[in-house]
């Protein structure tokens, strides 16, 4: 019996199958070639890493020779606050990589392993390839920025992007410095901090105090600059003596102003008696009831005092302050004071003519002394 011809429409299915398989397999067969590939440069940087292994003596010097760079020298440290004004220091992401490119036949990075439902698996690595010390560190970050109201989730990649790069840059230094000897890290630290100091033996806690008295002409107080360092100034570091000493020489030659890097702080002088009354009732404390009774007493007290004071010679308590009068309404001020004959008047001084505007000619005479 002769078997009939197949049709196109029962050869389909075979074809769209094979078609659909092909992704797949261009995508295993890619994954396999990049592995073979990595695996062989890996093999490749480890044979000449025992080949040419590193002279330690000259990778410390070259360590200590770019630690003497200002540039450097300025990123080499990170500092923060923590708890009540202590902080903590330690080498930077900089200071790191500078440490393993000097030191030799040490590979390091961050590879992004997943990216899925708003987070990113990281891996962080440091290889030491002539010792075959390896560090590494995997962990996930979500793709959500904090701040100060709150928090909201990322969605531009380039946001993503610097988010993971951030996050890695402090594992990858964990890294670097886990395979790196302790004792040259020291060195570097050290070596970097004499670079900040510059050409002097004096200690960092005498330069402070200098900087200190060098602020004072300028109106910037300790209680200004600790604000912004966020710390106690006795355990202020090099960098931010730096730091310091740029502003101090910006505000000196008038490039800026100091309100433009310090806050005030500083306590004003208290106001008279009068002033806090009329300050606490004319509205300047939005948030606090005052009820209508006791604003309207209150307003004969002011009333009764700015007479006190335009009546009183010259020069007396009563009329810097007005803190003696006495209102007979007012039950909290007791009996009333024994009378004493007042004092003649003061003659009325004629008001200047640039006097400001509302300014009574007996309130200008006062303060004319």
């Amino acid at each position: 019996m002769t078997q009939a011809p197949r049709t196109e429409v029962e050869a389909r299915p075979k074809a769209d199958t094979e078609l659909a398989e092909s992704p797949a397999k261009q995508r295993g067969g890619m994954l396999e070639v990049a592995s073979s590939r990595a695996a062989q440069e890996v093999q490749a940087a480890m044979v000449i890493a025992k080949r040419f292994p590193r002279d330690e003596e000259a990778a410390f010097r070259r360590i200590i020779h770019a630690c003497r760079r200002k540039t450097l020298a300025a990123q080499a440290m990170y500092a923060y606050p923590r708890g009540t004004g202590n902080i903590v220091t330690g080498p930077s992401i900089r200071l790191a990589e500078e440490l393993a490119r000097d030191w030799g036949n040490v590979d390091f990075g961050l590879i992004e392993l997943d990216q899925r439902d708003g987070e990113s698996d990281v891996m962080a690595f440091a290889w030491d390839l002539e010792t075959n010390t390896r560090q590494t560190k995997t962990f996930t970050i979500r793709h959500e920025r904090h701040t100060k109201r709150g928090s909201y989730a990322l969605t531009d990649p380039r946001d993503i992007y610097e988010l993971t790069a951030n996050q890695g840059a402090r594992r990858l230094r964990s890294c670097i410095l886990g395979i790196i000897p302790g004792d040259v890290t020291e060195a570097a630290i050290h070596e970097c901090e004499k670079t900040l100091a510059g050409d002097t033996t004096v200690p960092i806690e005498d330069r402070i105090r200098q900087m200190l008295l060098a602020f004072e002409p300028l109106n910037v107080t300790q209680v200004m600059i600790e604000q912004r360092l966020g710390h106690r100034l006795a355990v202020t570091t090099e960098i931010e003596l730096v730091n310091l000493r740029k502003i101090f020489l910006s505000i000196r030659d008038n490039m800026a102003e100091p309100r433009e890097f310090f806050t005030a702080t500083e306590a004003e002088h208290p106001a008279s008696t009068t002033d806090a009354l009329a300050e606490k009732f004319a509205g300047k404390a939005p948030d606090e009831k005052v009820d209508p009774a006791t604003k309207a007493k209150a307003d004969k007290q002011i009333d009764a005092l700015r007479q006190k004071q335009e009546a009183a010679p010259e020069g007396s308590q009563d009329a810097q302050d007005g803190t003696s009068a006495y209102d007979p309404n007012d039950p909290t001020q007791g009996a009333a004071p024994e009378a004493k004959p007042a004092p003649k008047p003061a003659p009325k001084r004629k008001a200047k003519a640039d006097s400001l505007p509302g300014m009574e000619a007996g309130d200008h005479g006062a303060e004319a002394h």
